[in-house]
């Protein structure tokens, strides 16, 4: 891809991003809406901080614990996630022994198909598509589900997600992780593990994370999430957020 930025612009990788996301469009991975989804992720961003908190880093370790206790972990993909994070997100599944799953909100088999196609560039073994399986009281696109994946599956990865589908995923027993800029986000408040973080940020350490605890005993992984409160976490980013901006207030108020 051409970089239509500098890298000595200020902004560089978040226009880098955008620019992925714009590429993707083209590729007919990514779809124009989810441009707008990322647009107001990174408002989010800017508010955090850009950088990865202490918070983000708890819901990171508990992720990892979760997804190698798993004994059917899925991680499930969408155009922003392909395109964002192709590699990482290959090296994910094959450290976890997961089937990577397609699933858009924009229907599209061609779409799919190409996401697919996209992830096996970067080493992706399998990638399931949608079949017959069917989430119930999901009316989206995103109600259809591989029978021998998400239907299957006892934990689920949805980075960036919809929040309808996160409720009802949990409502057919999976255990949900996600990953959401947007602590108040549907998605954020049902998943049981929620990441506030940038995806891009997140994804090498989530990777660092389950390598350096794969080896480690099952009770030992219980104990981290026995210990992990989602609630507490949300409650954690938005004191942050809160915080963090009474400082740049406060900042600014100070040169009138």
């Amino acid at each position: 891809m051409k970089l239509s930025t500098p890298k000595s612009h200020p902004r560089f990788l978040s226009l880098y991003y955008r620019d992925l996301l714009s590429e993707g469009v083209k590729r007919n991975i990514t779809s124009l809406q989810g441009l707008t989804a990322h647009g107001r992720g990174e408002t989010f961003d800017y508010l955090i901080g850009e950088r990865t908190e202490s918070f983000a880093r708890k819901a990171i370790e508990s992720s990892a614990a979760l997804l190698i206790l798993a004994k059917h972990p899925i991680l499930s993909v969408n155009g922003n996630t392909a395109i964002l994070i192709p590699k990482e997100y290959v090296e994910l599944a094959n450290l976890l022994g997961a089937h990577i799953e397609v699933n858009i909100f924009h229907a599209g088999k061609k779409r799919e198909k190409n996401i697919a196609d996209y992830l096996k560039k970067y080493g992706a073994k399998k990638i399931l598509l949608p079949d017959s399986g069917k989430i119930p009281g999901i009316e989206s696109n995103r109600r259809m589900i591989n029978n021998l994946g998400q239907a299957k599956a006892d934990v689920i990865f949805v980075p960036l997600e919809d929040g309808d589908r996160t409720g009802a995923l949990k409502k057919m027993g999976k255990k949900v992780i996600t990953v959401d800029l947007n602590p108040m986000s549907r998605t954020a408040q049902k998943a049981d593990i929620t990441i506030v973080d940038n995806i891009v940020r997140v994804m090498p350490i989530l990777i660092s994370q389950v390598k350096k605890m794969k080896n480690e005993s099952t009770s030992y992984l219980k104990k981290i999430l026995n210990g992990y409160d989602n609630s507490k976490i949300l409650s954690l980013s938005l004191l942050h957020i809160d915080t963090r901006l009474k400082k740049l207030a406060s900042r600014e108020s100070s040169h009138f």
